[in-house]
């Protein structure tokens, strides 16, 4: 018996695959799509702000104003500096965005710091791209900051801070941007094979067919979820062999703890996507319905902000979205070398969102069989 259920299940796997590689579209997406996006985003998405262009209204003209200018125009985060004669000027550049960043110096700037008073340095930065604004107004302060101290030259005592940054030592943004994108990916992937593949037997009028096999709704979908799998797991090992050979990502983790959470991870999603394919009854209801599912899984995983910094409640919805404890377990194995207990932490949820939307997706299927 176990014989032939093996026999059933293997020969619906073999006709999934046959089904998804003769048709270019799915190719396309198995193959080409992912690695493009991965080669792409590792440029294009990125948490580094440079080439600033600076706007400057410098009212003192002295020696100090312009040594702490040349400051900035030496700084490899900025680039072009245009300097202007009046306020008028100096607003219209930062309200046209031709600038990012603005710089006014007022004429007493000189004269307090040979007195040893305060003094002060307007800067100006554009919150219309609030992260740009923060980090560029950043780079000001660390710069102004610096030339302060130096001209403070009487000897005191001092709180000195010294930093040290864990599991990203140079800050290297691409190891947070490429990690979290081999987990998107992989998400994309998995879910649109899934979740189209019941929805294409419907749309070519092969389910019928399906249905009067000697197959049981449990084997239809088994047969339906391993390819993606297989395909998915394959997609993930070859991108994770990507960040590690040409980006130089190091892996500090175990391969195995990795493999397995990356099944589980990926079993969770196929689960939703078998529930969308068996909701849906055509292939464009189900890439919407992936759509639909996508955007607001990847903001509630913690990719763009922190989930600690999420309302409550959101923090609680968080629980359920399989893709924030897939991307933690990416990270984490990749970058901080997660061990077996924290690993275990983020399995334990991926396993009963992978039991629920699969029991969901049976009882749906049974039902639209009737």
């Amino acid at each position: 018996m176990i014989k032939a259920f093996l026999y059933r299940v293997i020969a619906l796997i073999k006709k999934e695959f046959i089904t998804i590689w003769q048709d270019p579209k799915s190719k396309g997406i198995i193959v080409g799509l992912p690695i493009m996006q991965l080669l792409i985003f590792s440029n294009a998405a990125t948490m580094e702000v440079r080439n600033i262009d600076v706007t400057v209204l410098d009212r003192s003209q002295s020696i100090e104003s312009r040594e702490l200018l040349s400051r900035f125009e030496f700084s490899p985060h900025f680039r072009n500096f245009y300097y202007v004669d009046s306020e008028a000027d100096f607003k219209e550049n930062i309200d046209t965005q031709r600038v990012q960043l603005g710089i006014s110096i007022q004429n007493d700037f000189s004269r307090r710091l040979r007195a040893r008073e305060n003094t002060q340095v307007l800067v100006v930065s554009d919150g219309r791209q609030t992260n740009s604004a923060a980090i560029a107004a950043g780079y000001a302060s660390q710069i102004i900051s610096s030339y302060n101290e130096e001209l403070v030259r009487e000897p005191k005592a001092a709180v000195k801070t010294t930093v040290r940054n864990w599991f990203n030592p140079n800050l290297e943004y691409k190891w947070y941007i490429l990690t979290s994108i081999v987990a998107m990916l992989s998400l994309v992937s998995t879910l649109i094979l899934t979740a189209m593949s019941i929805a294409r037997e419907r749309e070519q009028e092969t389910f019928d067919q399906l249905i009067v096999s000697p197959l049981s709704s449990f084997e239809i979908l088994l047969g339906k979820s391993v390819p993606p799998m297989l395909i998915a797991m394959t997609l993930t090992s070859i991108m994770v062999g990507i960040l590690v050979i040409f980006f130089k990502v190091p892996f500090e983790g175990s391969l195995i703890l990795f493999f397995i959470s990356i099944f589980i991870s990926l079993l969770a999603i196929v689960g939703v996507g078998l529930l969308i394919s068996t909701i849906c009854n055509t292939q464009q209801q189900s890439i919407l319905s992936t759509m639909s599912f996508i955007m607001p899984a990847v903001l509630l995983s913690g990719f763009i902000s922190p989930i600690e910094d999420m309302p409550v409640f959101l923090q609680y919805i968080t629980y359920i979205n399989p893709v924030r404890f897939f991307m933690a377990l990416t990270k984490g194995i990749i970058l901080k070398g997660m061990g077996f207990y924290d690993v275990l932490k983020n399995v334990i949820p991926l396993l009963i969102i992978a039991l629920s939307t699969l029991t969901t997706a049976t009882v749906t299927f049974k039902r639209k069989l009737r």
